[in-house]
């Protein structure tokens, strides 16, 4: 089979392997399209993580092989699916508290780091091996490319939920990338008051178009000072920063309101510590928290929305791109001005 080899950075190239052997409890998925998350485009540029590597995590595919122990009566061959990517170990603390998106073991594995072979997800594959119970079933109906952002809406879900949104709350999204836009559908679906600060004209323009109700400009002026005069002077009940900016995440605490919600969505680099007023947010009962990945039930939800149109992610993708391009996909992917980048491997 053909794998999208990340062999330096900036450079892919298309590798020859055997198709992989299924194990008793897994199954043999077919690629048909995989999205190019921002990650993929970090370690295009060159990352921490062990070279090569085959990318991809935001995949569906239909399978192809099911391993003598998989349950029959729930996986079919034919079937499209989503696989959930975090190899959760089940025994860690945190698995054990229903965290299984930040399990403790999840980055020592190979995914990661494989001094023996690739490293990566190896949704950039044309085939992947994927344990059965890590398997979501979606409708055949749906689109490839829409199902392919199963992924990502997962983790904006998972953000949405952490972060409590009620209706008529004033939410702020910081940053109007991809995930940006899809929190703004999925506030807009909690019946929240949406205002996306955004530099970029054309984003901002973007987001309005998707449902935001008010889109500032935070280099014009102080964007801790627009926001309160947006909600006169209370601040945000909830802001999500979707941003990997330190500056901004201290000024998504400033916008925060008494009682409300400030949420890192986005990892920080570079990660350097940021200056916090802990007295506010002791006396005004502000509450600060971060979301890492989407759990077993958000995936679920994730497949769910779009499956049954609930979230209409097609306005986010800007372009698919057949699988023998893919040097070409990850640079325009690494341009700042795009949406979703799209691997096509099988119809």
């Amino acid at each position: 089979m053909k794998v999208c080899v990340l062999t330096e950075p900036g450079t892919y190239e298309l590798q020859d392997v055997p198709i992989p052997k299924i194990k008793n409890n897994e199954v043999l998925l077919r690629v048909l399209t995989s999205g190019v998350c921002v990650n993929d485009v970090r370690d295009f540029k060159g990352s921490k993580w062990s070279l090569p590597r085959i990318g991809g995590h935001e995949y569906c595919g239909v399978v192809e092989k099911i391993g003598d122990d998989v349950d029959v009566d729930e996986i079919h061959i034919g079937d499209h699916a989503i696989p959930y990517i975090v190899d959760d170990c089940g025994v860690c603390p945190e698995c054990k508290h229903h965290h299984e998106n930040i399990c403790s073991n999840f980055t020592k594995g190979t995914t990661y780091y494989n001094p023996d072979g690739f490293s990566g997800f190896k949704g950039f594959s044309e085939y992947v091996a994927v344990p059965a119970r890590h398997l979501y079933i979606y409708p055949k109906e749906t689109p490839d490319d829409e199902a392919a952002f199963t992924e990502p809406l997962a983790c904006v879900i998972n953000s949405i939920q952490r972060s409590q949104i009620k209706m008529g709350d004033d939410v702020v999204v910081i940053g109007g990338g991809v995930m940006g836009m899809l929190h703004v559908l999925c506030a807009k679906k909690q019946g929240a008051r949406v205002i996306v600060s955004e530099p970029d004209n054309a984003r901002r323009a973007f987001a309005q178009k998707l449902g935001a109700d008010i889109v500032i400009d935070p280099m014009a002026s102080d964007p801790v000072k627009q926001i309160r005069d947006i909600t006169h002077g209370h601040g945000a009940d909830v802001v999500e920063d979707t941003t990997a900016l330190p500056a901004v995440a201290e000024q998504a605490l400033e916008m925060t309101a008494k009682g409300g919600m400030c949420n890192f969505f986005s990892s920080i680099h570079p990660n350097e510590p940021i200056q916090i007023d802990a007295g506010r947010i002791h006396s005004q009962e502000i509450r600060v928290t971060g979301t890492e990945n989407g759990t077993i039930e958000t995936f679920a939800r994730a497949i769910d929305c779009i499956a049954k149109g609930i979230i209409d992610v097609k306005p986010l993708i800007e372009k698919v791109y057949p699988y023998t391009q893919v040097q070409e996909a990850l640079e325009f992917a690494s341009r700042p001005d795009t949406y979703k980048v799209m691997l096509e491997f099988s119809k």
